[in-house]
């Protein structure tokens, strides 16, 4: 099976290629970011044995998307993954325009030169409950109501690709993940932010004081879910990557203080909270669980000691590495 991931150089995406090596043997694997790799302590299959079967290319969704359309033919490659974004909310509305082009109007531009290939079987878009705006136990099936730039462009991504699939079949899947983590995630994410700011006896900045309710999913249980829905999922359908269990921003950090041996309110300074940030994700996944008997097998807890670990065995290296959010225009 030939695989292509675009923005490979994501959390996600870096983690699904990972995943990939790891249980998929036959795969060829084409990976794409607009950016050179990154060092090894901050790319999860840069670590493993069989990294020599993964193929980057340079490539920049925005400005190279007959390249990457060129690529995909010449090699009839049948799966592409698309974790390539703009991120982040609040900083979306200082750059509407950029978050746009990327998230939304590089992806027309890809979808008008491949939606005729007929050798895909599978174009599986990493989407984001941000669309939904507060999360309530919503179901895929409920109304978009996206509360930012980030989210709107996300949204318009999502129905563009619809409307390929519904007019011309385009064989396309949705995933929303609430809150993934794990090892080789962005610094500037709450868990290893956590964990790396209580290491250097710095106080970190607690938005809003941690009220917002969380539900937090493992990378490999969404690495998982994703494989099994391009290979299996009927095509236009949107699936729910999320664990039932809720969390305060507040009792996270005082669990992963408590994990390294110190007091939350030794750690943390209490801040406004940040521009159009949703109060409360709660999502639905009983439909992943009732079509493909899937369901988060990583607990919170012992996820946290997963990403304690990758920053304790790699300190050194990524210690000085931004641990904020670093806008790439």
């Amino acid at each position: 099976m030939k695989y292509l991931v675009l923005g490979s150089n994501s959390f996600s995406g870096a983690s699904f290629i990972n995943y990939l090596l790891d249980n998929e043997d036959d795969a060829e694997i084409f990976a794409i970011s607009r950016s050179p790799e990154y060092k090894d302590s901050l790319l999860a299959y840069k670590n493993n044995p069989k990294q020599n079967k993964v193929k980057f290319f340079q490539l920049d969704i925005n400005n190279d998307s007959q390249r990457v359309a060129d690529l995909i033919f010449d090699n009839k490659i049948e799966y592409i993954i698309n974790f390539a974004a703009q991120g982040m909310v609040a900083q979306s509305w200082d750059a509407p325009l950029e978050w746009f082009n990327t998230n939304t109007l590089s992806l027309v531009a890809l979808l008008d030169k491949i939606y005729k290939f007929s050798f895909i079987k599978k174009f599986v878009q990493a989407s984001t409950p941000e669309v939904y705006g507060n999360c309530n136990n919503i179901k895929e099936s409920m109304t978009l109501l996206p509360s930012s730039p980030y989210a709107a462009s996300k949204a318009s991504a999502d129905l563009i690709l619809y409307s390929y699939f519904k007019t011309h079949g385009f064989p396309v899947n949705y995933t929303r993940a609430s809150n993934v983590y794990g090892a080789y995630q962005q610094l500037y994410r709450i868990i290893p932010k956590t964990i790396l700011m209580i290491k250097k006896n710095q106080k970190l900045q607690l938005h809003g004081g941690g009220k917002a309710m969380r539900s937090f999913i493992h990378i490999d249980d969404v690495c998982k879910a994703t494989l099994k829905i391009a290979k299996e999922a009927k095509s236009g359908e949107i699936y729910h990557l999320s664990d039932t269990k809720t969390i305060s921003i507040y009792d996270l950090v005082a669990l992963i203080c408590k994990k390294l041996g110190k007091n939350i309110l030794d750690q943390i300074e209490i801040t406004q909270d940040r521009v159009s940030q949703d109060s409360l994700y709660l999502m639905n996944s009983q439909k992943l669980l009732n079509e493909f008997n899937l369901a988060p097998q990583i607990k919170l807890s012992d996820g946290i000691d997963d990403v304690v670990r990758w920053i304790e065995l790699n300190y050194e290296d990524i210690k000085d590495s931004p641990d904020y959010y670093i806008h790439k225009v």
